[in-house]
């Protein structure tokens, strides 16, 4: 059965996605959302179907990149379309969907602006009348009545042209020049933007350029050496002070509430232009948020993290390799920080440890892995499982991943840390070598489509963690920034 409820949508720039759903039985309900919505079994989801075929949640429908998709919740049946499975596909024209294989059809449009049809027999309209007195025809097909009204009407309109005639040339000189001074002002900013922009990813490819120098310098008393790095962090810090003030005159964080102001930071931390931030992904942030807060999952993951001692030298061990030591909720999300975390068997081998290597990859960057290494079990003599070497072992792949594939975006590294043997770091190479042009925001708006679902949600479920422990309270946590705590 599915119940019928009031439409949830508050935000009326989205154009609203028509829902329909129906089954054997010959149940039916349509609805009209303008915000994302969830269907499933559970009497909470906004379209409630009861039947065996669909889950508790079965899919949801959301309104990303301009788009409207609908996308499986990990169902136990899946979504299906045309016969074929599929996790998420866009609504683009009108879509059918089952909820399982043969299973509730639902059929979704994106609404289109509603035109009125006059049928046969029904009253004269305001604007009919309008046409037939006043508009522009001849009046030889006219009657005697109407030509009578047509003529007065013509002289009460010379009067009145002749009357507003000055003010309206007035008014139009106001408009005029308003005009030009909001047009100049709007390319005034948008000029402002694009020089921000240019410090900013002038900062980001000094970054990349100066990432073999840093390297050498960790390890390194050379004087020569140790002078170029001093004068990259010079230039490094009078382009962030440039860019800070750019960023203070165009007011990007003016008329947003705190919550937003934290995500354009938090992006920034990461290496990304928060000039440029999509809007839509702010919205997918703050839903991911929503996840956390549903969840004690963040709160038990951070306890052990302090417990065990892991805060400090994780945070220590990405500031040493010139990383935010935001890359911390990392491993928050591979392991909840556990050491004795196994992977599911793969292809590549079994991914072992906080931060879930594989064999290959673990042994690339200096550890030892152990006699079980094809086991699903914990081995003692496995360096996966020792916190500090794999630490040192994770900021350095990262490290690598963001000098090179990445080009300095934070985002794209746990993109890449994630799917990096596979399609992810492939797609990243193929967008062009440069922090401008390959950067989250280009990757997002060019391969949304084809980004796994496991990866889509590995970087937003790090980056809202992070969002959230740069200020806990103000997103309902009772709990310090755990950075700050591990920092003194």
């Amino acid at each position: 059965m599915i119940q019928r409820l009031e439409n949830n949508g508050q935000n009326s720039s989205p154009p609203a996605v028509l829902v329909s759903a129906t089954w054997p039985a010959g149940q039916f309900a349509e609805r009209a959302f303008s915000s994302s919505f969830r269907v499933g079994r559970d009497p909470d989801c906004d379209i409630a179907i009861t039947d065996p075929v669909v889950s508790r949640h079965h899919a949801e429908v959301i309104f990303l990149a301009d788009t409207w998709w609908i996308q499986d919740c990990n169902s136990a049946n899946g979504i299906f379309v045309d016969g074929n499975r599929v996790n998420r596909i866009a609504i683009k024209k009108l879509t059918r969907i089952e909820l399982g294989r043969n299973g509730p059809l639902l059929t979704l449009s994106v609404d289109q602006p509603f035109q009125e049809t006059k049928k046969p027999g029904t009253p004269r309209s305001m604007s009919h009348y309008q046409e037939h007195y006043f508009g522009d025809k001849d009046d030889g097909d006219a009657g005697e009545h109407t030509i009578m009204v047509r003529r007065a009407f013509a002289q009460v309109q010379k009067k009145q042209k002749r009357k507003y005639g000055i003010i309206i040339g007035l008014v139009t000189c106001l408009f005029c020049i308003a005009g030009s001074v909001a047009i100049y002002m709007h390319l005034q900013v948008e000029k402002q933007k694009k020089l921000a922009a240019e410090i900013f990813y002038t900062m980001k490819g000094l970054e990349v350029e100066f990432a073999d120098v840093l390297q050498t310098a960790r390890d390194s008393d050379d004087t020569a050496t140790i002078a170029r790095v001093e004068y990259y962090k010079q230039q490094a810090r009078e382009l962030e002070n440039s860019y800070s003030e750019f960023v203070d005159t165009l007011g990007i964080y003016k008329n947003i509430s705190p919550q937003e102001e934290a995500i354009l930071k938090t992006a920034r931390i990461f290496g990304e232009c928060e000039i440029f931030v999509p809007a839509d992904f702010t919205s997918e942030v703050i839903r991911y948020i929503k996840k956390w807060q549903s969840s004690s999952r963040l709160v038990n993951a951070l306890e052990r993290a302090e417990n065990n001692g892991y805060t400090s030298p994780i945070a220590r061990t990405m500031r040493y390799y010139f990383l935010p030591p935001q890359f911390f909720y990392l491993a928050l999300q591979e392991s909840n920080f556990n050491v004795n975390a196994l992977g599911p068997k793969t292809r590549w081998g079994i991914a072992k440890g906080m931060w879930q290597f594989i064999p290959e990859t673990g042994s690339r960057y200096g550890l030892q892995t152990g006699p079980l290494f094809k086991q699903r079990k914990v081995d003692p003599l496995d360096e996966r499982h020792n916190f500090a070497k794999s630490t040192v072992a994770a900021a350095k792949y990262l490290r690598k991943i963001y000098d090179t594939d990445a080009q300095a975006s934070g985002l794209l590294v746990m993109a890449s840390y994630n799917w990096g043997e596979n399609r992810v770091i492939q797609l990243v190479r193929d967008m062009p070598n440069n922090p401008k042009e390959r950067n989250f925001w280009q990757f997002f708006k060019q391969y949304r489509d084809k980004i796994p679902e496991q990866t889509y949600d590995y970087v937003f479920y790090i980056f809202s963690a992070a969002v959230i422990g740069e200020n806990p309270g103000l997103f309902g946590f009772d709990f310090d920034n755990p950075l700050i705590i591990a920092a003194k």
